[in-house]
């Protein structure tokens, strides 16, 4: 899916279809480093749990970045291809988030996975609203404010994450 969502971005020049892409590779990450540390110590996992809690950090700013360069360069996206992707995302997340859905409260490590998943159904609604919206305005602005709140739930979770992590690091109950 981050590939279909890169390549549509591009195509589409969707501010919010690219930051949805990025958001897809950061959880193929995340996924990955997740089942590296299944069955390691707290510690270990936690440390994991730490470095993906920073480097949501990290895609926020990126995000935040990019899309206030975009807010001076604008160009109208094509909101079908927004919509029409943002769906097929979405069906692929949230098989995720119901495959996930009983982990939500688990370690730093695990809950890292169940908030990406959540966080890509949220933005891929997000982008299928931002088509619509570009459709009937006219404008960038509905594709622009989509992309912003990507960023600000790449944010938040990358709070959560790393708060706890840093509470399991240290050994204080969470």
């Amino acid at each position: 899916m981050f590939l279909v969502e890169s390549v549509a971005g591009f195509l589409a020049d969707s501010t919010a279809l690219k930051a949805d892409a990025l958001d897809f590779l950061g959880d193929a990450a995340t996924y990955a480093a997740t089942l590296l540390v299944i069955g390691k110590p707290l510690k270990t996992r936690s440390l994991i749990a730490l470095l993906k809690g920073l480097s949501l950090g990290a895609m926020a700013i990126f995000v935040l970045g990019f899309t206030l360069y975009r807010v001076f360069v604008t160009g109208e996206p094509e909101p079908f291809t927004m919509g029409a992707i943002g769906f097929l995302a979405l069906a692929a997340n949230m098989v995720s988030v119901l495959l996930l859905m009983k982990y939500r409260d688990g370690d730093s490590n695990v809950r890292s996975v169940w908030l990406c998943s959540r966080n890509d159904a949220i933005g891929n609604v997000a982008v299928i609203i931002a088509g619509a919206g570009v459709f009937a305005t006219g404008t960038v602005w509905p594709d622009i404010l989509v992309a912003f709140i990507i960023a600000g739930l790449f944010m938040h979770s990358s709070v959560n994450i790393t708060v706890q992590a840093l509470k399991e690091h240290k050994g204080v109950k969470v």
